[in-house]
């Protein structure tokens, strides 16, 4: 009806204006010595943000660095997120504007929406770039190969973001580590953060417990252990993870991961002589049947 005012959704009014307000300083300025500064001034940077933004990739035009910041902060992102995630990766300011928006809204579907989404990319600006491929397989492997539920690969997503980061067989390795050899289930790993530290240090602390008889894997259909918990494991500092759970030294522990690390290539020698003795015999048997008489 004429002359009724216009309801919008709460919140709408707001970025309504910010969306106006981006948009016209993306315009450019009549005035005379309107520049690069200023624009960015109206979308809401401070005047030391600017100059440090103005700063990033001095090669791209300004059009270029005013472009990105603005879909950033329609993203989402305050100023100053905004700001910290170029300077902390400024080749996103190469990056096509849609590319960006297209990922957020890729990110947004699989549960990264709000403050999840600004600390994700802060953590992990890589995210913006990373092969639609890779990240598909990751969240796919994690879905249907780990079986996290939807709540908790939302969960997984915003305290490791860089899970999206690493190849399919790396990350289910990681997994079936915990899973079988740990007898951690999916709730504890989501709960400790799991993917947080990297698989070496998982092991080696792993295993440091084991054989100091602190540790026990869980027989199949065992549900109560005294196995430390896996978040004492990983988010503790190495010097209380010593102190605390394992109740040895720093020397103790650097002379374990030399030993473990020397099994470790042994035991990657004798596989390679074991499959060179494998393929000679395979070689022999060939020939063999080809000399044998018929």
């Amino acid at each position: 009806m004429a002359g009724l005012p216009l309801l919008l959704p709460r919140g709408a009014g707001r970025a309504l204006v910010a969306g106006r307000a981006l948009l016209a300083a993306l315009r450019p300025c009549p005035r005379r010595g309107c520049g690069e500064a200023a624009a960015l001034r109206a979308m809401g940077f401070s005047q030391e943000q600017a100059r440090r933004l103005q700063g990033l990739q001095p090669r791209l035009g300004p059009e270029r660095r005013e472009a990105v910041a603005a879909q950033l902060l329609l993203l989402g992102l305050s100023a100053e997120a905004a700001l910290a995630l170029l300077e902390q990766s400024p080749e996103l300011l190469r990056l096509p504007t849609e590319q960006l928006r297209e990922r957020a809204e890729e990110l947004r579907r699989l549960g990264l929406d709000g403050g999840r989404l600004e600390r994700a990319l802060s953590r992990c600006p890589q995210l913006f770039a990373v092969p639609r491929k890779r990240l598909a397989a990751a969240v796919r492997l994690l879905r249907e190969r780990c079986l996290f539920t939807a709540e908790q690969l939302r969960e997984v997503l915003g305290t490791c973001p860089a899970v999206l980061l690493e190849e399919p067989c790396s990350l289910h390795h990681h997994f079936q580590y915990a899973y079988f050899r740990m007898g951690v289930r999916q709730k504890e790993m989501v709960k400790a953060r799991l993917f947080q530290m990297p698989f070496a240090e998982l092991r080696n602390r792993h295993i440091f417990l084991e054989r100091r008889g602190l540790y026990e894997t869980p027989h199949k259909g065992q549900i109560q252990t005294n196995n430390p918990k896996l978040k004492d494991i990983l988010q503790l500092s190495e010097k209380d993870f010593l102190a605390s759970l394992a109740c040895s030294t720093l020397e103790e522990y650097e002379v374990f991961k030399k030993l473990l690390a020397r099994e470790e290539a042994e035991e990657g020698k004798e596989e390679e002589v074991d499959a060179l003795y494998a393929d000679e015999d395979d070689e022999l048997y060939s020939e063999r049947s080809k000399t044998a008489p018929e």
